[in-house]
């Protein structure tokens, strides 16, 4: 605690802190550009073939027209026939049934002057090359979580942070320049990796400058400056209308992050952990002089000692104990014993759902109806409220009962919208939105919620799977829009489905809140565990099962400044 300790004695949260994190809270926001700009640049509107007399037609056709020229529900082939002015004009019947595919597209251009779909042709037998595009932007997302997030902790968190920074700059211009589809998907696939080089360093750098009472506040504000984004994406879409330029208009504020160079400190919290006290002290000072505070720096390394010695002393522990025992815990460990086996495949299930619903509805506004960029703002503003919502409720309500709701709400919202009348555009929508914030604010139950859950021996490596579970079903998400065409509600149906299934399940969890952070593999499978012959021991000690079968990883574990909130 000694880091804790020494940042209440530089203001708590002062002047210098609350800038800080503020700057680094801005760049959320062009991460929510490019993960949402999806809908736009890949927007697919309503198109129909070229007919062969026709040159640079309009999309719209009289129903006489329609009828002499398309099978019904029909818009990828066309009537194989002599299209005189005789037949045209009712004169002659048609000769044939017979088809023809399509070999030009006349698009409906009065929502959407262009996209890349239309540029591309990416409809009828190529329209899954669009969804496949969004699929592999979350792969990259999913390796850059990967990636970033290991170099981060090696060559600390600002130079990762602004080397993602102009990554994304780079191949975000280099997407709208793109002469053709591989290109703009290699392209959005390095965007996607830099989104979480960026997201994620910020992050864990906003976390690691408070104090642990301001953890759940400083997480959640990050998040909704993400919401701000996702509605600004509606702004430029609003004005700029070219795919291309938007693409270009969405990546060039990334520039304005370049200043941050000389403004954003490398985070104290990882010099330390690098032993490089020196420098951290140094940064500290910088915030007590902006602060306002005096303080020596021979008092700020004794405080900083007291809890270098203190994790020193578990580090030291965990050695002995693995020398005593073994290999340490890994990841797998939660899956050799049948409690934590349970409970680690249910906190997987709520992220898989929770995070393909919420990228499905977010990418998915076109198919709602009505007014495309009104429904994508609000799908963004819902955020906002969600995230309130979480603020007031996590530490009185208890994470479980806030994850069942919000599940569950989303469910039974999104099924609605199955049964409502397809006119009734206004109450479909309404429904949609309130699965849309139920879903977020599941997703930011769902962090905390899962860090709580697993021991701290294995608190990292297991969030990092159950983001990896998560990134699979957000690389799934795309291909709802292909679902639709089978049959409209068809996303809404699957995505209520899975929601209301992971929120009942999700009571089958024990409440962490209130509860000591549980420390062991041993009280990882003791936790939430009703059985009435276990025998438990003391901290340290071993811990045995009815069949008397001893449970790797008991006694101290270092981690605690994971336990704190590092790196959630």
């Amino acid at each position: 605690m000694g880091y804790d300790e020494a940042i209440v004695h530089l203001g708590d949260f002062g002047r210098y802190q609350k800038i800080i994190y503020s700057l680094i809270c801005l760049t959320s926001i062009p991460v929510a550009f490019h993960k949402l700009a999806g809908v736009f640049l890949l927007a697919k509107p309503d198109f129909r073939c070229a007919l062969p007399f026709e040159n640079g037609s309009t999309y719209e056709l009289s129903p006489h027209l329609w009828n002499l020229s398309y099978p019904q529900d029909e818009r990828c082939s066309y009537y194989d026939v002599d299209y005189s002015a005789a037949y045209l004009n009712g004169s002659i019947p048609r000769s044939s049934n017979n088809t023809k595919s399509c070999t030009s597209y006349v698009y409906d251009r009065s929502k959407y002057l262009n996209s890349a779909v239309t540029e591309w042709n990416l409809v009828c037998g190529r329209d899954f090359m669009a969804a496949t595009s969004d699929s592999l932007f979350m792969l990259g997302v999913l390796l850059g979580s990967i990636v970033f997030g290991q170099l981060s902790d090696k060559y600390g968190r600002k130079p990762i942070l602004f080397a993602s920074l102009v990554i994304q700059v780079l191949f975000g211009v280099l997407a709208g320049v793109a002469p053709e589809y591989f290109t703009y998907t290699f392209a959005r696939v390095m965007v996607g990796a830099t989104t979480s080089g960026v997201f994620l360093v910020a992050y864990v750098v906003a976390m690691e400058m408070v104090g642990p009472d301001k953890r759940l506040y400083a997480g959640i504000f990050v998040m909704m400056f993400f919401s701000v984004g996702f509605m600004l994406t509606a702004v430029f879409a609003y004005f700029v209308h070219d795919w291309r330029w938007l693409q270009i208009a969405l990546t060039l504020p990334g520039l304005i992050f370049m200043f941050y160079y000389w403004i954003i400190p490398e985070s104290a919290r990882w010099l330390l952990s690098k032993g490089r006290k020196d420098c951290a002290i140094a940064n500290m000072q910088k915030a007590a002089r902006f602060n306002k505070v005096e303080i020596s720096d021979e008092a700020l390394s004794e405080l900083l000692d007291e809890g270098e010695g203190s994790e020193e002393r578990a580090k030291q522990k965990l050695e002995d104990l693995e020398q005593d025992e073994g290999p340490p815990p890994s990841v797998w460990d939660l899956f050799c014993y049948p409690n934590l086996r349970r409970k680690t495949l249910l906190i997987f299930l709520d992220w898989l759902v929770t995070s393909g619903v919420y990228y499905g509805l977010s990418w998915n506004t076109n198919d709602l109806g009505g007014n495309v960029l009104l429904n994508f703002v609000i799908s963004g503003a819902v955020e906002i409220p969600a995230y309130i919502f979480l603020l007031l409720t996590l530490n009185r309500w208890g994470r479980r009962s806030i994850l069942c709701g919000s599940l569950v709400m989303a469910g039974l919202s999104l099924l609605a919208t199955v049964i409502i009348p397809e006119g009734m555009h206004t109450l479909i929508i309404a429904c949609a939105m309130l699965g849309k914030l139920a879903i977020t604010a599941s997703y930011g139950t769902v962090y905390i919620f899962s860090a709580e859950q697993f021991p701290t021996v294995v608190r990292n490596v297991a969030l990092g799977a159950a983001s990896m579970v998560a990134r699979i079903s957000g690389m799934m998400a795309p291909f709802l829009k292909v679902l639709a065409t089978i049959w409209k509600p068809l996303p809404l149906l699957i995505c209520g489905s899975l929601s209301l299934a992971a929120g009942l399940l999700s009571l089958l969890l024990p409440e962490t809140h209130n509860k000591p952070m549980l420390e062991t593999i041993a009280d990882g499978e003791r936790f939430g565990k009703k059985t009435k012959g276990d025998v438990y021991l003391e901290t340290g000690q071993e811990l045995r099962t009815p069949e008397a079968q001893p449970l790797k990883g008991s006694g101290d574990a270092n981690g605690s400044a994971i336990a704190n909130g590092h790196k959630y």
